[in-house]
């Protein structure tokens, strides 16, 4: 998938954030709602997770060099991750202060008209934006269900967005029903509350991108899936007698570093064994583009044997045909 596409879900969430971060602030100001100005300060903070996230996948995609020979994907799991924080300790923090600031010391509301407009123009920017992001999880390979779609997704810019966009429409809903209930009964502990409980929403979406940001970056593997397919790829070439299981690790969520072991039937010459590996990389390259590094180790003989022998001894990998001759 092209990093393109990425970086069209974080533009677009990114103006529709700033936007509505405006309209709130103004009509926190009209109205005193303490709500819509929790509201706004999660838009800001949105923001600025965009132009982290955009900074992060710039970062990523700086070519391999001596010190980094794998490139430096991973960079925007780093930022990921930073997003995550960020949006934890002073989005849904500073929500929360707010919520019990309004708790302690109650502010009358205003005229709610400006806070239900600011609310109904938001709600279009956010679901532009999260329809954005949720076309774009359906879009790329994964499973049916789409929960599960999110939870395998490798690339923060995208689940990242989508989870912001949700709990930021959930801090919308929310904050109408504190802003309503604060004039219809005339009383503002509903705002403070509502308040409150934006933060609380904050904090939840900022722990389950802490979740899902912290497996990628410890190194993560790809789909069991694609795995799975994989080992099937390997083993149904005709001069494979095993395969064990593929051992794969997300770079960034376009790249993939593969290392796979496989074990030759009795009786095949060597130069047959090299255009076997040769084949394997290749129809895998074919199915899933996003493998970009193979390494694939040869063993000959008993595959009993050699899987005792892969049991005991470090793994030693190739990572072309070429090096697979000379280890033959």
């Amino acid at each position: 998938m092209p990093p393109s596409r990425s970086l069209k879900v974080v533009y677009v969430a990114m103006a529709a954030n700033l936007g509505i971060a405006v309209t709130k602030f103004t009509a926190a100001a009209v109205t005193g709602s303490s709500a819509m100005l929790s509201e706004a300060i999660h838009s800001v903070i949105d923001t600025a997770n965009q132009l982290l996230l955009l900074f992060g996948l710039h970062r990523s995609r700086r070519p391999a060099d001596e010190t980094h020979p794998f490139g430096h994907g991973k960079e925007l799991y780093f930022w990921g991750l930073i997003v995550a924080i960020l949006l934890f300790g002073v989005g849904g923090g500073m929500a929360l202060f707010e919520g019990v600031q309004q708790l302690v010391r109650p502010r009358r509301l205003e005229d709610p008209f400006w806070a239900y407009l600011v609310l109904a123009m938001a709600a279009v920017f956010e679901l532009t934006s999260f329809v954005t992001a949720t076309r774009e999880l359906l879009r790329r390979r994964g499973p049916s269900e789409f929960w599960r779609r999110v939870h395998l997704s490798k690339d923060p810019s995208v689940f990242a967005t989508f989870f912001e966009d949700l709990g930021a429409l959930s801090g919308l809903i929310v904050a109408f029903f504190g802003v309503y209930l604060g004039h219809k009964l005339n009383n503002p502990y509903f705002d403070g509350a509502a308040s409150v409980i934006i933060g609380v929403i904050l904090a939840a979406v900022a722990l389950t991108l802490v979740y899902e940001t912290r497996g990628l970056l410890i190194g993560e593997s790809t789909n069991p899936e694609v795995v799975a397919d994989i080992h099937h790829i390997a083993a149904a070439d005709s001069a494979i007698s095993s395969v064990r299981s593929p051992m794969t690790m997300h770079l960034s969520p376009f790249e993939v570093l593969l290392n796979l072991e496989v074990v030759f039937k009795g009786g095949i010459p060597a130069e047959e064994q090299v255009a076997a590996v040769e084949r394997i990389e290749k129809a895998i390259r074919e199915k899933y583009p996003a493998v970009t590094r193979i390494f694939i180790e040869a063993r000959r003989g008993d595959p009993e044997q050699s899987g005792r022998r892969a049991q005991n001894n470090s793994i030693g990998s190739t990572s072309s045909a070429q090096r697979t001759r000379r280890a033959l």
